[in-house]
């Protein structure tokens, strides 16, 4: 390994590419912070080792004479390299300078000037940066630009970087994933911060910051030699700054198998139909992931849920299934390893003396006449490219799916009672499901169905993790090996809804009632601590449900759930009606009921009530008559809203012309009882529901004891 170089002698006559194996751009502002520090902190005369930068030649018989790069390299004045480690630095580097480069640009002295009329420096324009970092363009009639740093033209972002990053022109439509939002987030980081620096340290600063960049960043270059496998290198090496994610690692083992098969097993035609299959396997998981891009979806979790689906499910936690991945079903040793096919032979008649033998009619049954072995044994990898191929398919079918668990508003195809439904799980908590249902999405066919199967998940989920203290994994193993079942057709949905009710059996008489002795306990520790219903786990979200109940029949929506996480304090948008701390003025309506019991009248389900905005935790310990109405100011400016004008829920409470224990008691058996029609089940008795309430029926003396 040479002596560290800086980035002005590493881009002189090199071209670098990010390959297809490699994932895009992954460093967020934890590493931009890092890597700005380190270039506005460098004290004078000191250099900033910035680590190893991997590459592997490209030869030039491998440049398609079609490339953009092959009329710098055609001529052997410049090289094509792979990079293997360190393209999350380099790509930095590079949006550093475009962000630099467009600061320049509109400096209002540099308005409408040409790039090489733009100075950095003295004599140094800005067409001299980019041609010396960022690209050539090829003189003529057919002029282009060649990147002297940027991705392979199958890697997902490709185009993105070319015209979205590095500003070229004639973009058509131009897909955008998790780490499109990475590069783009880079750039916007540095032009603030470029744009902060002109403002404190003016154009010399800027000069400062480039040459500190350019000239005193030191990589040590290693380059792999040919013997040296640079797929194994990159599993290998950490990069700096993120991990790779194992579904990175996958990618590139399965492209890495691809070249292990002979021509014989694998055609070279085959072998880069198979390679383009996994890049568009990735390209297509990867946009699914990363479509919502203030929140993208985590790739190892969705690895895992496939993983579940295709092949197995393991109650083992953390790496299982990437150990299996790797190490088992995709290991290189089963590709080496090779397996004789059987083949049927002719068994040998043994021959006589009286037998008459023919040399000419009996050539033995192994020969043809040319003399080849015709029942020759085939010799073949353990692996099969059609099994990488397979699950590459099954692969990429799966993303959609899997983003439609969590947003299926944003995905095409679903009917709008499938999205409903997928959004109350999303809303209730999925326990373990989320791979079920993405086993479904993509194997049952008929909405109906669908839905059937999803509202039966639901009510599985609300009745055996909300009303009892069943533990979060009852059931799990079941359930996660159900997934490969539906994947492949073993087990229909009939029996799968058969399968949920029997394990929710436990929670219902033999007559068919629900046993409340589990909610009931439940629901008294919550009392004795204090909290009642308010910090019963399914409280927002039946609370939610009973307003979608009321919307049933009214024309507007009034409360989305969104609303009920504005803030991280989920809680804040549920309001006591008769409040935790109370006033004088709520004493005449309460005064029948001793000051310990009043306590549980808070905390009871009727007296909890779900706002339609934030903003009404105003209310607070409002008398029942302020809180029905609007409050706000003597100059008529709103300040907060009132039961009269908020949900559906809100409306229904203000219809009361007061609030006290009989209306808290009415209400709370009106919840319960949509309780048991929402989720077909049926209380015991009205005695059963009288005791979820944990409130007397009033009458006692209200001196202290």
């Amino acid at each position: 390994m040479d002596e560290p170089k800086p980035l002005d002698s590493l881009f002189k006559e090199k071209l670098f590419r990010i390959p297809d194996f490699q994932r895009g751009y992954s460093w967020g502002r934890e590493q931009l912070d890092a890597f700005w520090e380190d270039l506005v902190n460098l004290p004078d005369g000191r250099a900033h080792y910035t680590g190893v930068l991997t590459l592997k030649e490209i030869p030039l018989s491998n440049v398609s004479e079609e490339a953009k790069e092959f009329w710098l390299i055609d001529d052997h004045s410049y090289k094509l390299y792979h990079i293997v480690d360190g393209q999350q630095r380099l790509t930095t580097f590079t949006l550093f300078l475009q962000a630099l480069i467009e600061l320049l640009r509109n400096l209002p002295e540099n308005q409408g000037a040409a790039d090489d009329a733009i100075y950095l420096t003295d004599t140094l324009t800005i067409a001299v940066v980019e041609s010396k970092f960022l690209f050539q363009v090829k003189p003529g009639g057919m002029a282009f630009r060649t990147y002297k740093f940027g991705y392979t033209i199958d890697n997902p972002s490709y185009e993105y970087m070319r015209y979205r990053i590095l500003g070229e022109a004639g973009a058509g439509t131009v897909s955008e994933t998790f780490y499109t939002l990475n590069l783009s987030n880079g750039k916007l980081y540095f032009a603030e911060q470029l744009r902060a620096w002109y403002e404190k340290e003016g154009i010399t600063g800027l000069q400062t910051l480039y040459r500190t960049l350019t000239k005193r960043f030191l990589f040590n270059e290693y380059v792999i030699k040919d013997e040296f496998d640079v797929f194994v290198a990159f599993e290998t090496m950490n990069n700096r700054g993120k991990k790779l994610s194992d579904l990175e690692l996958l990618k590139n083992r399965l492209i890495y198998l691809t070249t292990l098969y002979t021509d014989a097993e694998l055609h070279p035609a085959e072998r880069k139909d198979l390679r383009d299959l996994i890049n568009d396997a990735w390209k297509e998981v990867y946009f699914q992931l990363g479509r919502n891009k203030s929140k993208p979806l985590n790739d190892d979790d969705f690895l895992r849920a496939h993983w579940m689906m295709y092949f197995k499910f393991s109650r083992q936690t953390g790496r299982d299934y990437i150990r299996y991945l790797l190490e088992e079903q995709f290991a290189p040793q089963r590709v080496h390893r090779k397996v004789i096919k059987p083949v049927n032979l002719e068994e040998a008649e043994e021959q006589t003396s009286e037998m008459d033998l023919d040399a000419d009619e009996d050539i033995g049954p192994n020969i043809d006449p040319d003399g080849d072995e015709t029942n020759a044994p085939l010799i073949v990898a353990e692996l099969r490219p059609s099994e990488i191929r397979d699950y590459v398919k099954s692969l990429k079918a799966s993303a959609v799916y899997w983003f439609a668990t969590f947003y299926p508003e944003m995905t095409d195809g679903l009917t709008c009672s499938e999205t409903e439904w997928i959004q109350r799980l999303n809303r209730l908590g999925m326990a373990y499901f989320r791979p079920l249902v993405m086993a479904i999405l993509k194997r049952v066919d008929g909405s109906p169905e669908r839905v059937g199967i999803i509202k039966e998940i639901e009510r599985f989920v609300f009745v055996v993790f909300r009303l009892t203290q069943s533990r979060s994994n009852y059931s799990s193993s079941e359930f996660s090996n159900v997934v490969r079942a539906i994947d492949r057709g073993d087990v229909d949905l009939a029996e799968l809804k058969d399968r949920l009710r029997n394990r929710m059996s436990f929670a219902f008489t033999t007559d068919g009632r629900f046993a409340t002795e589990d909610f009931h306990l439940l629901l008294q520790k919550k009392f004795e601590i204090g909290q009642g219903y308010y910090g019963w786990p399914g409280l927002r979200y039946f609370l939610y449900e009973y307003e979608l109940g009321l919307l049933s029949s009214s024309r507007q929506k009034k409360l989305d759930w969104a609303d009920l996480l504005k803030t991280p304090k989920d809680k804040i948008s549920i309001e006591h009606i008769y409040p935790q701390t109370e006033t004088g003025a709520w004493e005449p309506a309460f005064k029948e009921v001793r000051k310990r019991d009043r306590a549980a009248y808070c905390n009871s389900l009727g007296n909890l009530l779900l706002l339609s905005s934030a903003i009404n935790s105003s209310l607070q310990n409002d008398t029942f008559a302020e809180k029905k109405k609007p409050k706000g100011k003597a100059d008529g400016t709103k300040l907060r809203n009132g039961y009269s004008d908020g949900s559906h829920s809100e409306i229904e409470v203000c219809n009361c012309d007061g609030w006290g224990p009989s209306e808290i008691r009415e209400r709370g058996i009106r919840l319960l009882k949509f309780m048991e029609k929402r989720w077909n089940i049926q209380f015991t008795d009205a005695q059963a529901r009288e005791n979820l309430l944990f409130i007397g029926t009033g009458g006692e003396e209200s001196e202290d004891e």
